[in-house]
């Protein structure tokens, strides 16, 4: 190469450089669960299942294993968050992902989607992306809980206690059903949070470990999501009683209607247990942030908590829910028709068995149900946006009764 050169300036030639490797144009990207993929904000895209084919929209009694129910949303916050330097956004959450789902097929578990892991996907990406950002959010659902049980067992016990009185149970259904509000330990005991906050650590740990091997320059944030309880502390006293009745009687179907039309069909007693569950899923995100910043102390981990960020705007808060809220009332369809049922007043107790079964059978007809709308996602954007430009490696995000949002 040197007497080549030499030859070269010796004719009278400059020697003209290799030209260097063209900059990948930079992404962000979204891993995790329904709160970042998008659930509950319409506009889903299709979604390349595992064999490489878009799944669109396959019909409301498709198997709820259809990749397509992952539900990624044009309108998830990843979209609508402001990013300054990003070229691109990549949305590879899945709703019901859990961390088994990060470094493995979701569908080698059960109840799974019929999606690659999310690392593999990531691979993808960082092939014709420099990656910049990574929006997690895990934990809401593990090998030992999940959000949509949760939800389902909370308001299946309301609705129970609402339309069927103590006797019917003995004598048309041959033995009691759960009525009782939801105590703490039904829906996650200190044991399981442990087990869940493990799980979720050691997924966002493999996370780490792919980044640091396909990212193109080495330099990424991750932000670390938590989570905002779709209901208030208390709903609003217009939801309290009707025709003389609360919700401690036995059987008050009135009030049972008043609560699901406005999207809360839950005890009141029920309140304070979902909010400690989602203060538990708060303690998973931030556990893993720590133990991670501990393992990787030059890695740019910021976490986001967003615990507070729908005060003010959740369902049943005020009288007029579910108009003005920033989340999906709960809603079932009678069967798998695409009619969303937005009154049971009327119905007997038989039709609202029915009705609660669709949601069993075909789960992606009541998947949306408690999950951030399209302006709740708009709200989680604002405080993306914050995590992504911080100097800081933990701030909240809380919006206070006016609609401001203010980052601490």
């Amino acid at each position: 190469m040197a007497v080549a050169l030499l030859l070269g300036a010796a004719a009278g030639l400059t020697a003209v450089p290799a030209p260097a490797s063209a900059a990948l144009p930079t992404a962000a990207v979204a891993i995790g669960d329904s709160f970042v993929s998008g659930e509950g904000a319409g506009a889903y895209t299709p979604v390349v299942d595992i064999s490489g084919t878009a799944q669109g929209f396959p019909g409301w009694s498709a198997p709820n294993n259809n990749a397509y129910f992952c539900h990624r949303s044009a309108n998830a916050s990843l979209h609508q968050a402001s990013l300054p330097g990003i070229q691109a956004r990549f949305n590879l959450a899945c709703s019901g992902g859990q961390p088994h789902d990060i470094a493995a097929a979701s569908a080698a578990r059960a109840k799974g989607r019929s999606v690659a892991a999310q690392l593999d996907q990531l691979r993808g990406v960082a092939q014709t992306h420099d990656i910049d950002l990574v929006l997690i959010g895990l934990g809401s659902n593990n090998s030992s809980f999940t959000f949509g049980d949760v939800a389902s067992l909370c308001a299946n016990r309301f609705i129970a206690d609402a339309w069927t009185g103590w006797w019917e149970f003995w004598a048309y259904l041959g033995g009691p059903v759960p009525q009782e509000p939801c105590a703490a330990s039904d829906l996650a005991t200190e044991a399981e949070v442990a087990a869940a906050t493990a799980e979720t650590t050691a997924a966002v740990r493999q996370l780490l470990t792919t980044l640091a091997e396909v990212d193109a320059d080495g330099q990424h944030r991750i932000v670390f999501q938590d989570y905002t309880n779709p209901l208030p502390v208390d709903i609003a006293s217009p939801f309290h009683t009707e025709e003389n009745r609360s919700d401690t009687r036995d059987k008050f179907r009135a009030l049972g209607a008043e609560r699901y039309a406005a999207g809360c069909p839950v005890h009141r007693a029920s309140l304070a247990p979902g909010h400690l569950f989602s203060a538990g899923l708060g303690t998973i995100v931030s556990s893993a942030h720590a133990a991670m910043s501990a393992e990787f102390p030059g890695a740019d981990l910021v976490y986001l908590n967003v615990q507070r960020a729908f005060d003010g705007a959740r369902l049943c808060e005020n009288a007029n829910s579910p108009a003005g809220t920033l989340a999906t009332p709960i809603r079932l369809q009678d069967g798998p028709t695409g009619v969303f049922v937005t009154s049971l007043s009327g119905y007997d107790k038989i039709a609202i068995q029915r009705i609660a079964n669709a949601c069993v059978t075909y789960f992606q007809t009541c998947q949306e149900s408690w999950h951030p709308n399209a302006a709740g996602h708009a709200v989680l954007g604002q405080c993306l946006t914050a995590a992504a430009a911080t100097p800081n490696h933990t701030l909240a995000c809380v919006r206070s009764t006016n609609g401001t949002i203010t980052i601490t």
